[in-house]
């Protein structure tokens, strides 16, 4: 299954929401390989960092630039997971991926000016579409406050329920400093003993057991 955490709007937390799927779903005993075709490289950085750490579940990782289409749908063949991790704009990477993939995940944060994007990405959404008719799209709310009086995430989900391409995941994850922990030290949240990412933890196995159930 082919899985691209994408988007038009950076610092949404994309790789955050795709490294620390790829490390739940590898947990399972599932082949997992994540594919880095953002330029910036923030996932293959985290890989470097849990490769010299010698954590495990080994994970793989490549990296794609340009047209990606053949890349994955090849990889596609030899593991369970591929977890494209693509740039917060709109670029070839993204927008190749998009013709391959079995879901695309689109990362906002509980802002205005995130979900606005969706006005224009419903076009990327429906192009792609003509090539890959089965492609569904899901949205993940990222980064949502913690404070429970906030009004934010609802307000959004629903402004994302006025456009039917994109089905809203029930799942959200909460802004949390587990989640910047882990990944400087190359793991996922799930791999984090203790109390502090508890709720990190069990936002992921969450999302994980929403998807992919």
């Amino acid at each position: 299954m082919i899985t691209l955490f994408g988007g038009t709007k950076g610092g949404a937390g994309k790789t955050t929401a795709a490294i620390n799927t790829a490390t739940a779903l590898a947990h399972t005993g599932a082949r997992v390989i994540l594919v880095d075709v953002d330029k910036q490289r923030s996932a293959a950085k985290w890989h470097a960092r849990r490769v010299e750490a010698g954590h495990e579940p080994a994970m793989t990782l490549v990296e794609k630039q340009g047209n990606v289409y053949a890349t994955i749908v090849d990889l596609d063949k030899h593991y369970d997971h591929v977890i494209v991790d693509a740039a917060g704009d709109d670029n070839q990477e993204m927008r190749t991926a998009m013709t391959a993939a079995d879901l695309m995940i689109v990362v906002l944060r509980p802002s205005q000016l995130d979900v606005e994007t969706l006005e224009e990405f419903t076009d990327v959404i429906d192009t792609a579409k003509d090539f890959n008719p089965e492609l569904q799209v899901r949205s993940l709310i990222t980064q949502a406050p913690t404070n429970h009086n906030e009004t934010e995430t609802v307000d959004v989900t629903e402004y994302i329920v006025e456009f039917p391409q994109v089905k809203p995941l029930e799942t959200v994850l909460y802004l949390r400093k587990a989640y910047r922990d882990s990944l400087a030290d190359g793991r996922g949240v799930i791999e984090v003993p203790g109390g502090p990412g508890k709720k990190a933890r069990a936002e992921i196995q969450e999302l994980v057991a929403e998807v992919y159930a």
